[in-house]
């Protein structure tokens, strides 16, 4: 049987670079392993960065294992050495110092009052709905609040696929669903129902909460203090 060809990172195909696909997909698009492999830069004569990240990680017992590894654990690791258990050791403080920072611009949202104050001057007057979902960590700190569908004069039409694709690349706990009603009414509509029916049922698949859905016009509506959610 003849011997299977090994390729280094350099020999690979650009498109399937780590760096490469970092640049022109965003890091959320690489594997645990290959984000290491970056941080370790190079791997050995033996192994690519990115193998030698695998063997790092299994053998810290997978990705939350590296929470506590510590120096003696990484450099038993053949191919590691102080300084790529230096980096690893870095990466993973930096990580746990993010965790317990919080923005002091990230604003919170615990009432439909909140949503209305963080959207109004954005989408309440627009001539056509605008479905907005605002994104929320456990703390109910606002990560992001993405447009995910503009309708037509009286109408948004909206997917969940299209609220839940941002949702789950910044990993919201939960997310707040928002739209505005051109004609200044903000009483819900049957298909303003239909679609929260089915966000929150394909929310529910994804462990994903659905906290309310704010309808903004004159004034606001909350179809979860309306009994509707």
């Amino acid at each position: 049987m003849a011997e299977r060809r090994r390729y280094t990172i350099k020999q690979l195909p650009p498109e399937l670079r780590p760096r490469e696909r970092l640049l022109s997909e965003g890091p959320a698009a690489l594997s645990t392993a290959e984000l290491l492999g970056l941080v370790f830069g190079h791997g050995t004569r033996e192994k690519t960065a990115v193998e030698l990240a695998e063997e790092v990680i299994s053998e810290a017992g997978g990705l939350f294992g590296l929470y506590n590894v510590s120096v003696h654990d990484l450099v038993g690791v053949n191919g590691v050495g102080e300084a790529k258990a230096c980096l690893v050791l870095a990466s993973v403080e930096l990580g746990k110092r993010i965790g317990r920072v919080r923005d002091p611009g990230r604003p919170t949202v615990a009432s439909p009052q909140d949503v209305d104050n963080l959207l109004r001057g954005r989408i309440a007057t627009q001539d056509r709905e605008n479905f907005v979902v605002v994104l929320l960590n456990q703390k109910n700190e606002v990560l992001e609040s993405p447009t995910v569908s503009v309708g037509t004069l009286s109408a948004s039409l909206v997917h969940p696929r299209e609220v839940f694709k941002p949702a789950v690349r910044a990993s919201a706990a939960s997310v707040i669903l928002a739209h505005n009603h051109p004609s200044g009414d903000t009483e819900p509509s049957a298909e303003d129902r239909e679609v929260t029916r089915r966000i929150s049922e394909a929310a529910e698949i994804l462990g994903i909460e659905v906290l309310d859905h704010v309808i903004l016009g004159r004034g606001y509506f909350s179809m979860k203090q309306g009994g509707l959610i």
